[in-house]
């Protein structure tokens, strides 16, 4: 009986010893939602413009394409002779002013494509939250313009509707964390806004590598680093696009909804 019982409490012991070594495999990932930014009644433009800063060049992830000029219109200096974006944001489009010209880019990037630029920008009030995005639009602003962002154009509450450029409603990061805390993948998809580059099943841009059959290119832990450390491999063909994806998307998922994307795109050989 001593015999029988030693082999039950070593088989359960070995169990527990594989599943703690494969958990441990598993990168860790802190659960961690875009910070929210308390803005009140009575914030000042500089306080925005500071809290912008902060979103565009964090968790915005904003100069990977905006800093050079290069893969997206140079934001903070000179582009082209119009000086940084805050001078000549007003000019973009008629009738629409230097705010609604810049909310229209994080809400609708495509409906207005800079000439010389391809329509690569994913919709980053699915990624931000409303305070986040207008913080950033002041700081935009702040850019060789005046400042106009005011708490009223910042939703009281958040919520899940999607707030206008006059104020009101809600949406983005802020309700129940990224992607609304889902775990279905199409849902996480579609908040990254991974098919502003990529293609996937029928749907999206190929400006990036073609998400597709990306399971029978890489392995589930490949797939993994490449979200965590975009800069960790480079797909052949595509090196020119070398950093362009942002390196923020493993910290704005929590771990349950990486694993969810990354067994996601393995499955698809």
């Amino acid at each position: 009986m001593w015999a029988t019982n030693a082999k039950v409490v070593g088989i359960v012991l070995g169990t527990l010893a594989l599943y703690t070594l494969i958990a441990n495999k598993i990168p860790q990932v802190q659960s961690e939602v875009p910070q929210t930014l308390t803005l009140g009644a009575n914030v000042t433009p500089e306080q925005l413009v500071a809290a912008g800063e902060k979103v565009f060049n964090g968790i915005g992830g904003c100069p990977t394409c905006h800093g050079l000029g290069t893969r997206a219109p140079n934001l903070l200096t000179d582009e082209k002779g119009q000086g940084p974006i805050g001078a000549r944001c007003g000019k973009r489009e008629s009738g629409k002013s230097c705010k609604q010209y810049l909310y229209e880019s994080l809400d609708q990037p495509g409906a207005y494509v800079a000439e010389g630029y391809q329509p690569i920008m994913p919709v980053m009030t699915k990624q931000l939250s409303p305070e986040q995005v207008w913080a950033v639009i002041a700081f935009l602003e702040s850019r060789g313009g005046m400042v106009d962002v005011t708490a009223s154009d910042i939703p009281a509450t958040s919520s899940t509707s999607t707030p206008s450029p006059t104020g009101g409603g809600g949406g983005g990061a802020g309700a129940g964390g990224f992607a609304g805390g889902s775990t279905d993948p199409k849902a996480i998809i579609q908040a990254a806004g991974c098919l502003a580059c990529h293609k996937l099943e029928g749907q999206g841009q190929v400006i990036a590598p073609d998400l597709t059959h990306v399971g029978s290119r890489r392995a589930a832990q490949s797939i993994r680093k490449k979200i965590l450390d975009p800069a960790s491999s480079v797909t052949q063909g595509y090196e020119k696009l070398a950093g362009i994806m942002p390196k923020s998307f493993g910290t704005m998922m929590n771990a349950a909804q990486l694993e969810s994307l990354v067994q996601y795109l393995a499955a698809h050989k």
